[in-house]
């Protein structure tokens, strides 16, 4: 897979040089002149990405084809939402909190085996005492719309409802993000595609946690940096031009003003943070990822010293307004706690005076206290689980969770057995398993990736690896904990990514290309991602509780790891 850093648009290249007066080297060279501006542009965005949306017709298709694959993705999510009308898994904690907060304000407790007369529409046992619980509200919040919009508690799809719209909108983010990172509707598309019937994705769509809403807002604000980058990029072409078209020193480059990408990017990380605090890493990812594209931004502009302006200009405003945001967020989230009487620890600083930090309101106080409780709880979780998994196997799915395996299908024989599946007996499953061709390629995908991101500098193999940086690796730490391989749902999107990014290393740019082997090579891929696609049309009733025979059920589990 040659590549040339006149393939395409996405290497960050370094200008040793400034940019030369305007028309100096096209007038000696006899060749046309060419502002300032655009030879800037050229440099800092690519011939490709400038002409992505030229055309009327580039812009439909570029509307389209995502919008495509974001309608197969409502289909595989929304159908049967409400099988099985049972709590799943932590559902068992989240619906029932999200409802609470809906009619309480806060998450308040249900006394014993309260989830059979739940299931059964009745909601009289919800006390009014106050329920410790360890995740801000955010997500919770997002399964109550959910819950409001959907019917009410009666109906089990509308538990789901919002993790389904959440997953949903995922896909078509992440199509229309590729398609900007990669200058390409077809591959914009493709991993639109592959996220869309991703079994990781799919699962969490249809089931009310909140990893899927980490998942949502990490992509959210990532497709924000993403488009950041570039109008930050235009309009330091824009304005740097002025200064060397004036015969004026470039200096430190210009300012780049209000960044409002950016700042929208701040806010979706607060809103990732306060559904888990696992947000935190991304937030510091991708803080990094965007100050690191100003500082080749303004190098490649031809700025000296470009590390000390890109601090000035760029990485200090930009920490404090997202730092800011962020956590004006954050705090805001927890709106409802503030505002009621009865959440858990709401009076501990009336309660016990001069302890905590004693120096905040009182309110503040109170919640610095319970936030404590919830970092000790978090770092000393060590209860013994089956389907615990080490963070390693993640990325290879070695040990996915299993969310529902009812007993009453399984135990099923005879004539019963024979009417619910066709055989002598039956397995109904819910399976955080994502599709093992596409997770198996991306682990290479990675390694791939790596190599281009050292060996090129390709701004866009650094891009795709921020999210699975910030969403795997800190996990490392945490080995001594109980946890699990669905948490491998938040950097899903940059799996994919990462996929897609490689594929299209495979297929290579139009330019400079002999075109019977790009021809090839585009069957290839085209054949490789409809195999992708029918291995998840295979695993699909496993990963959405359909009832079918164990026979059936047993043949999806390629890995003894996996029952």
């Amino acid at each position: 897979m040659p590549r040339t850093p006149d393939d395409d648009d996405a290497a960050e290249l370094p200008e040793l040089v400034p940019p030369s007066p305007p028309g100096l080297v096209e007038e000696a060279l006899g060749e046309p002149i060419v502002p300032t501006e655009a030879r800037l542009l050229r440099r800092l965005l690519g011939e490709r990405t400038l002409t992505l949306d030229s055309t009327p017709r580039a812009r439909l298709l570029g509307w389209l084809w995502p919008l495509a694959v974001t309608a197969l993705a409502a289909v595989v999510r929304l159908w049967d939402l409400g099988r099985p009308h049972m709590l799943v898994f932590d559902e068992t904690y989240y619906v029932k909190e999200a409802y609470s907060l809906l009619v309480r304000g806060y998450e308040a407790g249900w006394g014993s085996d309260p989830n059979p007369r739940f299931e059964a529409g009745d909601v009289s046992m919800l006390g009014f005492d106050p329920e410790y619980v360890v995740h801000p509200p955010v997500g919770k919040w997002m399964i109550a719309l959910g819950i409001q919009l959907g019917g009410g508690v009666t109906s089990s799809a509308a538990w789901r409802l919002g993790p389904a719209i959440a997953g949903i909108i995922a896909v078509l983010l992440v199509a229309r993000i590729a398609r900007r990172m990669f200058a390409s509707t077809a591959m914009g598309a493709t991993a639109g595609l592959l996220l869309a019937i991703d079994g990781e994705a799919i699962v969490h769509s249809r089931i009310g946690l909140l990893d899927g809403f980490v998942m949502f807002f990490a992509l959210a604000a990532f497709g924000a940096l993403v488009l950041d980058r570039e109008q930050a990029r235009r309009r330091l072409a824009h304005r740097a031009a002025a200064i060397l078209d004036s015969g004026a020193d470039l200096g430190w480059g210009p300012r780049l003003g209000w960044r409002w990408w950016r700042l929208a990017a701040a806010v979706l990380l607060g809103l990732c943070i306060g559904t888990k605090w696992s947000g935190l890493y991304f937030f510091a990812v991708f803080g990094l990822l965007s100050v690191g594209w100003d500082a080749t931004a303004r190098r490649t502009a031809g700025v000296r010293p470009w590390h000390v302006a890109a601090l000035v200009r760029d990485a200090i405003p930009a920490g404090i307004a997202m730092v800011t945001l962020a956590f004006a967020t954050y705090l805001a989230s927890w709106f409802s706690w503030f505002r009621t009487s009865g959440g858990y620890l709401r009076h501990w600083a009336e309660l016990n005076p001069g302890q905590g930090v004693t120096w905040l309101p009182s309110a503040l106080r109170s919640l610095w206290k319970y936030h404590t409780d919830m970092w000790y709880f978090h770092n000393h979780l060590v209860t013994p689980h089956s389907y615990a998994a080490a963070p390693l196997g993640w990325i290879v799915q070695w040990r996915p969770t299993s969310y529902f395996y009812p007993s009453s299908v399984s135990g099923l024989t005879g004539d019963a057995a024979q009417q619910a599946c066709g055989a002598s007996s039956c397995s109904q499953a819910i399976t955080s398993l994502g599709n093992p061709l596409l997770w198996w390629s991306a682990a290479a995908a990675i390694l791939v990736a790596l190599v281009y991101l050292v060996r090129t500098r390709d701004w866009r193999a650094g891009a795709v690896l921020s999210g699975i940086a910030a969403g795997w690796l800190p996990w490392f730490a945490y080995e001594h904990r109980t946890i699990f391989t669905f948490y491998s749902i938040a950097f899903t999107p940059w799996v994919v990514l990462t996929l897609t990014y490689v594929l299209g290393l495979v297929v290579g740019p139009r330019e400079g290309r002999d075109p019977v082997r790009r021809r090839h090579a585009i069957a290839g891929v085209a054949a490789f991602v409809a195999l992708i696609v029918l291995v998840s049309a295979f695993f699909y009733p496993i990963w959405t509780a359909w009832v079918v025979p164990y026979s059936f059920w047993h043949m999806h589990m390629w890995l003894t790891s996996w029952i």
